[in-house]
Formats: C-alpha cells, structure tokens, sequence
C-alpha cells in the first residue's frame, strides 16, 4: 500500500490521490500528539482522539511506501507534517529489539519498503544533508528498507516524483 502525506493545499488532492492507496493531509485541522502513549498500550494502533489522525498509526504502519511531501522548515519537516508522524508512534510497540545494531522499537505491522521524502522550497546544501540524515533515521527507527530524498524547485515537479 503507498500512503501519501502531504502539507499541500487541497488543489493537490486529486493528484496525489490518483497516485497513492491512502492520502493524509497534514492541514493542521487536527489536534497535536498529548504523548499519553495509549496507542501503544491502552487501544494499540489507535489515538483515543476523535479526529481525522485516529487511525494514522494503522495507515501509517500498513504503508508499503510512505511518501512525506514537506516544506523546508530550516532541514526539517514542516510542523503539520512532523505532527502527523508524533501522531504515528503507535505503529511500533513499546517494546524494543535490535535492528541495524541498534536499540529500535518492536515494529507492530513488519517491515516496509521505502520512506521517500520530497521536500520543496529554499534550502541550502546543510539543509539538505539534514533531510537525508532524518529520513535514513526515520526508515531504520519504522522498519523500512530503504529511504530516499528528492528536492523540488518548483512544485510543478511534484507530479512526476510521487
């Protein structure tokens, strides 16, 4: 399955629609991570917050290919983005294992295949490395086999890189 989530206005729905299995709109219009770890113990997989993010942590843990479309925000996810993700962490388990060589949470769905982040807006060279770096992080730390970072000038890219 290729879930998509984006911090694009709606005009951009139909397109990234056409070309994913599911589609989150990281447009804000819900409510930010309480870090109250329910997901992870009391309902697993499930925010006890009754907004359009409840089920992110099943979407997000059944996701294939999770593509992140994200402004530059200083070589970071754009808020609304990096909120979808906090609300996302029940897609592991509270428990952990070694992968990697590292300490990682248990995944709660398996392994996946690409993290692929596309990124638009200014940037400079560090930033870039920064976005790399993150991805390759976030891939290993959610079980996905590979990351890739793409950079767009102009979203009129944006169509033949999702």
């Amino acid at each position: 399955m290729k879930v998509i989530i984006h911090d694009l206005d709606n005009s951009y729905d139909e397109i990234l629609e056409a070309k994913s299995d599911r589609m989150i709109a990281a447009d804000g219009k819900y409510a930010a991570c309480q870090g109250c770890f329910g997901c992870w113990t009391k309902h697993p997989a499930e925010c006890f917050m009754k907004d359009k993010l409840r089920q992110a942590c099943r979407i997000i843990g059944q996701a294939d290919e999770l593509v992140i479309i994200t402004k530059n925000r200083y070589g970071e996810y754009s808020p609304a983005v990096k909120n979808v993700l906090d609300r996302s962490i029940g897609s592991s388990t509270p428990f952990s294992t070694y992968r990697g060589r590292q300490m990682h949470h248990t995944l709660r769905y398996g392994r996946h295949d690409l993290w692929k982040v596309i990124v638009y807006g200014d940037m400079t060279e560090a930033e870039k490395a920064t976005f790399r770096y993150r991805a390759e992080r976030n891939a290993i730390n959610d079980g996905f086999e590979r990351s890739e970072v793409l950079f767009m000038q102009d979203l009129k890219e944006l169509e033949a890189l999702v």
